[in-house]
This record gives C-alpha cells, sequence and structure tokens, in this order.
C-alpha cells in the first residue's frame, strides 16, 4: 500500500485517465437501450411518408361542406373506403364533387379530398350510425355506394397528417452521443433502422469478500451478516447504465479470490471488490492483488492507497489480465463502499459508456441541522442527507458511523464537507451531491 495520502480528486483523476470508451459496435434496435450513439443518425424518408387522416371518419372536398349544420346536413355519396396499410381508393378514383370516402386512422388521403370530418360529426352513413361504421372500419372494406350526411363544415386539411410533417430526409434524427431510451428506439424504427452503431453497455462484475458473509435467505450463526454490499453495488452498477453480475461472497482467501477474479474476467469490462482493502490480518483483497500481474502482465497490477475522504479511506485501483481490465477495490462497510461507489466507479462506468456527464449533478444548499456538524480536517467528509429543492435546503439522516444502511437507504443526496471544514451549523451553505 502506498503511503502517499491521496485527496478525493487525485484518485478520481487517476481512474478516469486509465479508463478507455468501450469500443462501438452494431447492436440491433431491442439491445441498443441504454447505450450511446457514436454517429449522427440521418433520416432517409419522410415521416410520415404520405398524408394520411388522423381520425376515422370521411374524406371530403371542403366545398361539399360548407354551411353543414344539424338542421341542413351536407349529403355525400359514399364512394368506397380507404383502410390503414392500403394504397387508397382503386382503379384510380377520386373524391370528386358531392363525393366522400370512409376512411381510417393512419389511412391515406384519398386523391382529390381536402380534409377528413371525424365519424360523430356524421350519421355514419347509410344502414348505421357512428359506432357501426367504426366497426365497419376495423373489418373488410365495404362496398361503395350509400349515403353519408355531414353535420358540420370543416377546414382545409383537418384532421389530416401531412407528409413530412414529423422529419423530413436529410433532417438530423439523432445526434452523436446521444443515449438510446424508449422514444429514441421508436424514432429509429419509425424511420426504418433496424441497427445502430453505439457503444456498448459497460459489463460490471461485483465481488464482496469476508468468510462472516451469508447470503440473504440464509440461517444467521454467531459472527455472521448478511452480504449486503454485492447487492447494493450491483443494483448501483445497473443504475449507472451498466449490465452488472454479481458473484456470491468469497471467503477469505486470498488463492480462492484471485481464481474467482480470474474467472470472471471473461465477461467484465471493470471489476469491483469490497471488503478487505484495510489493514486487517485478513485483508484479503490486497493480499491477492498487490502483486497481480507484475511479472506475467508488464503494465498491470493494483495499488492500494489510503484518501484523504471519511467514508471510504483505504481504497484500491488497478488492472487485471490480459486485456487489462479496470479493477476497483471498496472498503467493506456499507456506507463506506455505496459512497466510494458513487464518487469512483459510476464515473468510470460512464466513461466506459463514452458519455460526456460522468458525476451526479451537484447543487449548493443550505444546511438544516439542529446539531452542527463535524468533520476531521484534512479530510473530505460526505454525509447522508435528503434535499428539499423547493427549499434549497439538505437535511443530514443518521450519524457519520459506515455501517449505518437505514439512514443511506432514507438518504437521496450527499452532504459534502471539504477538507478545510471541521464544524457546519444550520443555515450554512454547503455542496449537496443529488443522488436522486
Amino acid at each position: 500500500m502506498s503511503s502517499t495520502i491521496w485527496s478525493v480528486d487525485e484518485h478520481l483523476d487517476d481512474i478516469l485517465a486509465a479508463v478507455r470508451p468501450l469500443d462501438p459496435i452494431e447492436l440491433q434496435l431491442p439491445e441498443a437501450q441504454g447505450c450511446v450513439l457514436v454517429e449522427d443518425v440521418m433520416v432517409e424518408i419522410a415521416l410520415p411518408p404520405f398524408d394520411n387522416s388522423s381520425m376515422d371518419g370521411y374524406a371530403v372536398r371542403i366545398a361539399d361542406v360548407e354551411g353543414a349544420s344539424e338542421e341542413f346536413p351536407a349529403v355525400l355519396t359514399v364512394i368506397g373506403d380507404v383502410a390503414a396499410g392500403s394504397d387508397g381508393l382503386s382503379d384510380d378514383q377520386t373524391v370528386g364533387p358531392g363525393e366522400a370516402a370512409r376512411i381510417m386512422t393512419g389511412a391515406p388521403l384519398p386523391a382529390g379530398a381536402q380534409a377528413v370530418v371525424p365519424v360523430e360529426w356524421t350519421d355514419g352513413g347509410t344502414g348505421g350510425g357512428p359506432a357501426d361504421t367504426m366497426r365497419a372500419h376495423s373489418d373488410a372494406p365495404q362496398d361503395a355506394g350509400g349515403e353519408v350526411r355531414v353535420h358540420r363544415p370543416v377546414a382545409a386539411r383537418a384532421h389530416v397528417r401531412a407528409r413530412g410533417s414529423d422529419v423530413q430526409p436529410g433532417d438530423l434524427a439523432l445526434r452523436a452521443g446521444s443515449v438510446i431510451g424508449p422514444p429514441q428506439i421508436g424514432l429509429l424504427a419509425a424511420i426504418g433502422r433496424s441497427t445502430v452503431k453505439v457503444r456498448p453497455r459497460p459489463r460490471v462484475v461485483v465481488i464482496s469478500t469476508g468468510s462472516e458473509l451469508v447470503q440473504p435467505g440464509e440461517e444467521l450463526t454467531g459472527g455472521r451478516i448478511y452480504d449486503s454490499n454485492s447487492f447494493a453495488l450491483t443494483a448501483a452498477a445497473r443504475d449507472a447504465g451498466a449490465i452488472s453480475y454479481r458473484v456470491g461472497a468469497v471467503a477469505d482467501d486470498a488463492d480462492t479470490l484471485r481464481a474467482t477474479i480470474e474467472d470472471q474476467l471473461i465477461r467484465a469490462d471493470i471489476v469491483v471488490t469490497t471488503g478487505g482493502v484495510s489493514v486487517g490480518a485478513y485483508d484479503v483483497v490486497k493480499e491477492a492483488l498487490s502483486s497481480v500481474g507484475d511479472e506475467d502482465e508488464p503494465g498491470s497490477g493494483v495499488d492500494f492507497r489510503k484518501l484523504a475522504m471519511q467514508p471510504g479511506k483505504p481504497q484500491g485501483f488497478g488492472s487485471i489480465g490480459p486485456e487489462h481490465t479496470p479493477l476497483l477495490a471498496l472498503p467493506g462497510n456499507p456506507v463506506s463502499s455505496y459512497v466510494s461507489f458513487e464518487l469512483f466507479v459510476r464515473p468510470a462506468i460512464r466513461k466506459l459508456m463514452g458519455l460526456e456527464e460522468l458525476n451526479r449533478p451537484r447543487v449548493r444548499a443550505t444546511l438544516k441541522t439542529d446539531k452542527a456538524l463535524t468533520s476531521p480536517a484534512g479530510r473530505r467528509q460526505f454525509l447522508r442527507g435528503t434535499y428539499d429543492a423547493e427549499e434549497g435546503s439538505v437535511t443530514p439522516v443518521g450519524g457519520s458511523g459506515s455501517h449505518l444502511i437505514a439512514a443511506l437507504a432514507q438518504a437521496d443526496a450527499l452532504i459534502v464537507l471539504p477538507e478545510d471544514v471541521t464544524s457546519a451549523e444550520s443555515g450554512a451553505v454547503t455542496e449537496v451531491i443529488l443522488l436522486r
């Protein structure tokens, strides 16, 4: 372990300098969700690709329904049906004077028509009311003939979605750097793209260590505790945008841990361990990894260091294996491991994804507390808190103990006390990291 005391910023800078965004790959749309685009996507077709109806109703000429009312409806001859997915009226028909065509939502506007009258503004056509007509639209096309009475006038292009009113060929659909979410996938599909070039979501393997750890659902015996860190950090990695894999707790045996990590490298873009990085007699992570790669893999290895922060003073960082996979070794106390993840692992994941914004949002907030907060000189302290956006205030939750999981579960922010601040009274303005 290095004798140098690192600052939080120095440690993060060291990590980010060593992490490179993943190489781009071409993915099918469903697999691209959560990934980051690496190139601009241009539109090649108009959207919608043709003028179409936004309502079930009748395609008409506006002059034929001018002045129509309940008392004096416009009576039009129905010349045919236009269904969604069809080419329009058959035999080069057009809607002429005194004529109308039944039309479904999404169906192309037939030649000669200038607007669509909603079915609710009509008597539904010969032989039935509006409900009958709407049912007819969902079945096979009806025979031409019959009449429809229109009870209201309509403006030109009313209830018509114009060709290209959404996007036009040559438009920029999505910019490089965009994160692919459900709306983006919908747009890509709508313009005909089945694949897209992205940086894949990083694969994060989380390994907890400690012979005292028992999996939830198993019986606790004397001196044992449930393994919570691996569950929390796996969820945190997923929340950051990664594909995450949780490995059950590894006992305090260096050879077992080393073998476990080597087995996991095949599916890891980054490895996160928790526990075993302090100065105790059974700090298995240090024992297993301090000399990894010194001979077999030049340039790899894990450096264990002390940081000027609380919680989370002991940390480890380096690379392992033939691909020089980044490894971050976090402390074992639950709050220490989670805070360390937010400060160091989350930015590394997001850099692997190719994102520009790596860190959680930070704001300035007024401290609300009944008791002054204290912090050791020379250390940057991160305390749990709840943030009130309306008031612009933050209230501490729980104490400073690194084992207080319940307080962490209630918090939605971290209160930051800088290295040169040893006390903060209520009313002080402090930096806050927003967690949600």
